[in-house]
């Protein structure tokens, strides 16, 4: 049975407040060569990931992305995927890295802590559609005692990061509501459960699956295409007992230590050429993971990537928006 939690601004806001307060570490900017290729960016274009799956799977998603920037933009790209989502909004702030993608709360918490990033491309599954997708609370299908979140207390619980949108935001803003904790600081949370961060959306999946958390939380397409396409899980394997609203996309956010143009021009190069056509063709037809940045799973669910000015968010806003068109 699955539970639909309904947003409470209140509980989001106050889950944000307390956890945007990131004890970052010092970061000097690497020396970076002035050069500029023929198109205005620098010769190499940092791009940096949060870490929602495994290395190596991640990399290859990206592969047709960093073919096609590369192309655009004259550089040598470098992927860089971070061990935690804080190593992201660490680079950059220190302008270590160029082009980085976050989840929403990321994002923020990028922002209030002084990064200058503009956004440039958000995540959408079908052509038209707005960006958006859901945190899923997880258990074993075969765990009889825990249909909701209510049935967390008590448990060991998987979240992803302290800085994940769908991993730890949202799942802890429906806790509150269930009355499970009063808030997501850590006291809180190690009173009512043992948390514990996984440090990847399928990771939290797998762990749960394979016994070593009760119940836990992913985002959607993970647990509902990309792992099961991968074998990682079985079909019904895991059930679903809450889903979040829906969550504003994850988002592309160029650095603006870039210049306004290189950044007005990834604009345009997410805008018009970063969709699943031109990915597929850097890809010699290859389609990438479904679930993944750019994925394209299926005919009628083609992913591509738009511009952000309909994103919701902003870089100093206390919390992410909702994505519905009810709440924009």
């Amino acid at each position: 049975m699955t539970f639909r939690i309904p947003r409470t601004s209140a509980r989001i806001a106050a889950v944000a407040t307390a956890c945007v307060a990131l004890a970052l570490s010092g970061c000097s900017s690497s020396d970076k060569s002035d050069a500029k290729t023929a198109q205005g960016f620098p010769e190499t274009l940092t791009l940096a990931a949060i870490p929602a799956e495994n290395s190596t799977d991640l990399k290859a998603s990206y592969e047709p992305l960093i073919k096609l920037l590369e192309k655009e933009t004259g550089s040598k790209v470098e992927f860089v995927q971070a061990s935690d989502y804080a190593g992201v909004v660490e680079g950059i702030i220190a302008n270590n890295v160029d082009l980085a993608f976050f989840g929403p709360f990321a994002y923020v918490v990028a922002g209030v802590n002084g990064a200058k990033i503009t956004p440039v491309g958000a995540v959408i599954q079908e052509q038209g559609a707005k960006p958006g997708y859901q945190s899923y609370g997880l258990a074993r299908a075969d765990e009889a005692n825990i249909n909701g979140l209510k049935d967390f207390a008590g448990k060991k619980v998987c979240f992803v990061d302290p800085s994940s949108t769908s991993g730890f935001l949202y799942p802890t803003a429906g806790l509150i509501e269930a009355g499970v904790i009063k808030s997501g600081s850590e006291g809180d949370l190690s009173k009512a459960m043992s948390p514990i961060f996984a440090g990847g959306h399928d990771s939290s999946a797998l762990a749960i699956a394979n016994g070593d958390c009760d119940a836990g939380f992913a985002f959607d397409t993970m647990v509902d295409k990309t792992m099961v396409a991968k074998g990682d899980l079985k079909p019904g394997q895991l059930k679903t007992v809450w889903k979040s609203e829906m969550i504003a996309g994850s988002v592309f956010a160029a650095n603006d230590s870039l210049g306004p143009e290189a950044v007005g021009k990834l604009k345009t190069l997410f805008a018009d050429k970063v969709n699943v056509t031109n990915l597929e063709a850097e890809a010699s037809a290859r389609v990438t993971p479904a679930g993944s940045p750019m994925s394209a799973p299926g005919a009628s669910c083609r992913s591509r990537i738009r511009t952000t000015a309909a994103c919701g968010m902003s870089a100093t806003s206390p919390a992410p928006r909702s994505a519905r068109a009810d709440n924009p």
